[in-house]
């Protein structure tokens, strides 16, 4: 079926913003409206003629049909590692539909669409002019890219050639279908964020379904997905109308600007942008928009913010994203040294013990009560804690989680390569050879530590680093590399530590 355009179908209730007129409007702004519902166009997306143009950042194509860009390729980042075609970050094919759509809405709730002309192929990256009329308003509509961002500039010149005053709105939203997406274990949020008075809000196409958005006052509107943003940015402080929504089997998230009266031949100009492009925190934190919030790390945010800070602070100078994997788990090894230190001195000691528990096991012949209680006794008499063990894991484990996050939210290790066979670190190894290393080094690992009294649990910790290595072989490489780089330290702190404490025996 055919992707329509929908428009809110009254206009807005926003005062107009700061703008270039070559008259002033002398009627007041319409009136808004309670609710704003939405109706279907007759025009379909991706259809009839454009024109193509090509930037630094950008391969894409503007629609005549309402001057509305519905393919667009972000040419720095590639589909996948083995297909280098630019990402669509906007698309107008039926499977992954994410287009933009503008127009007018008069106060009768009339909508317009301008059919626009303009150059057949800009390829400089230079601003792009379309010119077309849309009932009694002539629209001039003036594209320009930011060479260095993922914004891009509109403005609208709307000139009044009919014979009667002109009151109405204008609109420009993000149509998307409701594909969502998922990591592996984790699902990662789709669907619309609002910024509304500096609050975000964020809703999943199955929420609107059920309950559609709608705040006034300045912000902005887009859609998101995994590493990728596209949002209708009006002037900072324009008072604006922010909506999401169903738009028949589809959604839509956008801006309602009310335009003031035009009279006859009067002429008004409206500024906005747009950003279309990955989730660059440092870019987007830099627009001053609140655009960054759009990163979302979950829960372990506070951990996973300045891990990401760490991180891209160790890849400024080592220029491999796996080089500052590892050079992390060298920062947090020297963090938690100390416990780390705790921990395995208490299990080199409980390997002193080994002998004497045995003993224990033996005089009590299986009288668990008895034995637990003479153990405790042991361990108070020798001043050795058996949970000290569990230190290093516990105390890591917010790290381990918030870099996962890191690696599966952050657009910067998005097929970010490390070595040899390692082409992206968000993803899988492809070779299961990270994690058949990681489950060598567990098993490494168990060896130093004290063999559990039960026989059960010495069975259970014998299956762990098989089980773990089948485990990890679904987590993004980045991660294993994380837990592997971690174990081998640990490895060699936890052996000469045990070497030392044998030695006092």
């Amino acid at each position: 079926p055919k992707a329509t355009p929908t428009a809110p179908t009254q206009p807005a209730a926003a005062q107009p913003t700061a703008a270039t007129q070559s008259a002033a409007p002398t009627s007041s702004v319409p009136a808004a409206p309670s609710t704003v519902p939405v109706v279907t166009s007759s025009s379909a997306v991706g259809e009839g003629p454009s024109v193509s143009f090509q930037t630094d950042l950008y391969t894409g194509k503007i629609y005549l049909q309402g001057g509305d860009i519905q393919n667009l390729g972000l040419r720095k980042y590639p589909i996948a590692v083995d297909d280098k075609a630019p990402y669509p970050i906007l698309d107008s094919s039926t499977a992954r539909l994410t287009a933009q759509q503008s127009g007018f809405i008069a106060t009768d709730g009339q909508t317009l669409r301008a059919d626009f002309s303009a150059p057949q192929t800009i390829t400089d990256g230079g601003p792009i002019t379309l010119s077309g009329q849309a009932g009694p308003l002539k629209i001039e509509k003036i594209f320009s890219f930011d060479p260095h961002t993922y914004l891009i500039n509109e403005d609208i010149r709307i000139t009044n050639t009919g014979k009667e005053p002109w009151k109405g709105s204008y609109f420009d939203q993000i149509l998307r279908n409701d594909r969502t997406q998922s990591h592996w274990f984790m699902s990662i949020f789709t669907g619309s964020v609002l910024m509304h008075n500096g609050s975000l809000s964020e809703k999943a196409f199955s929420d609107l379904r059920d309950h559609p958005e709608e705040h006034g006052g300045p912000g902005w509107a887009g859609m998101t997905d995994h590493y990728f943003l596209q949002a209708v940015l009006p002037e900072p402080h324009a008072s604006v109308q922010l909506y999401a929504r169903p738009a028949g089997s589809n959604y839509v998230a956008g801006v309602q600007q009310a335009l003031p009266t035009l009279q006859p031949g009067q002429s008004y100009t409206l500024r906005q942008q747009l950003f279309l492009g990955p989730k660059l925190q440092d870019q987007l934190a830099a627009l001053g928009r609140g655009l960054e919030q759009t990163v979302d790390y979950g829960w372990f945010s506070i951990v996973a913010e300045p891990m990401h800070g760490v991180l891209t602070w160790f890849h400024s100078w080592a220029g491999n994203w796996g080089l500052a994997i590892i050079l992390l788990v060298v920062a947090v090894k020297i963090i938690f040294f100390y416990p780390s230190a705790i921990s395995y001195r208490s299990m080199a000691n409980m390997r002193k013990l080994q002998p004497k528990l045995e003993q224990i096991k033996k005089e009590t012949k299986g009288d668990r009560q008895q034995m637990g209680a003479k153990m405790m006794e042991l361990y108070r008499t020798e001043k050795v804690n058996p949970m000290a063990g569990c230190l290093p894991i516990v105390i890591q484990m917010p790290v381990f989680i918030a870099l996962y996050w890191v690696l599966v939210e952050s657009v910067s290790l998005r097929q970010a390569p490390f070595i040899l066979w390692i082409h992206d670190l968000a993803l899988p190894d492809p070779y299961y050879i990270l994690p058949l290393l990681m489950g060598i080094s567990m098993f490494l690992q168990q060896r130093l530590n004290p063999a559990p009294m039960d026989p059960v649990q010495k069975k259970i910790m014998s299956i762990l680093p098989v089980a773990f290595a089948i485990f990890f072989s679904f987590f993004p490489a980045g991660l294993v590399l994380y837990w592997l780089t971690n174990n081998v330290f640990g490895i060699i702190q936890q052996y000469l530590i045990t070497r030392h404490v044998m030695k006092e025996s």
